[in-house]
């Protein structure tokens, strides 16, 4: 199986106030069709979980035409792009019934080790994945420019952010930013998503946060101990 495809329909724990598809919902959707693929092709748990490694995301990106909405059904493609040395290129396709697109996305992931949280050389494990080129991929994504501010606030990792890899999961970023912005800025068209990870945030960690707010676009970072640990931008268009 080249190319993951799932259908899927949307669910009212799923949506926002707008009956619109959650944003963390939409790349918890987007993440676990990349463990899904990874594990049909023979690179799952037992060669990955099981044995000490970790998969994390390191930087992702979306363009979005339309958020899908509540109880609409949709179907989600996902394929890998070829390995880069320590990077796998992961590629996204949501569609709806009608087969246009809603979401095309990219991110870039990585194996970390459990002991040491260090990225991994995949081939010293045996993990090897190979690439596929349908001609719908985006480019792959980079990181995003930090915030043009001074304003800092802090913000403590609770339990409930924290996935099995031990550290805040890349969704809750999402809804730590969608928490701060204003409602104004939040009621409208999501059309674009940018972030980078560049460092884990473990339970606990009180992280440094700082933002900038525009017309149509809303950027967030985040530092612990002067080192950088996420930065985030979410472009907006009219309403709804």
């Amino acid at each position: 199986m080249s190319i993951y495809e799932q259908t899927y329909r949307i669910l009212s724990s799923d949506t926002d106030a707008a009956q619109r598809l959650r944003l963390s919902r939409l790349f918890t959707l987007l993440q676990e069709a990349s463990i899904a693929h990874t594990t049909a092709l023979g690179m799952g748990r037992e060669k990955t979980l099981d044995r000490g490694l970790l998969w994390i995301v390191t930087l992702q990106q979306a363009r979005i035409s339309r958020m899908p909405v509540y109880d609409e059904q949709i179907k989600l493609f996902s394929w890998p792009g070829d390995t880069m040395h320590l990077l796998f290129p992961r590629y996204y396709r949501i569609e709806d019934e009608a087969g246009s697109a809603l979401i095309e996305a990219s991110a870039i992931w990585a194996l970390m080790d459990r002991e040491t949280r260090r990225v991994v050389f995949p081939e010293e494990h045996g993990v090897e994945i190979k690439g596929v080129r349908t001609g719908n991929e985006i480019p792959l994504p980079s990181a995003p420019k930090p915030p043009k501010t001074n304003i800092a606030d802090t913000f403590a990792v609770p339990y409930s952010y924290v996935d099995l890899n031990g550290h805040m999961n890349n969704t809750r970023y999402f809804d730590l930013a969608e928490d701060r912005m204003p409602d104004a800025l939040r009621s409208r068209a999501l059309v674009g998503v940018q972030t980078e990870y560049a460092k884990e945030a473990r339970q606990g960690a009180v992280i440094t946060l700082k933002e900038e707010l525009a017309d149509d676009r809303y950027l967030l970072s985040g530092e612990d101990g002067g080192q950088r640990l996420f930065r985030l931008a979410l472009s907006y268009g009219g309403s709804k």
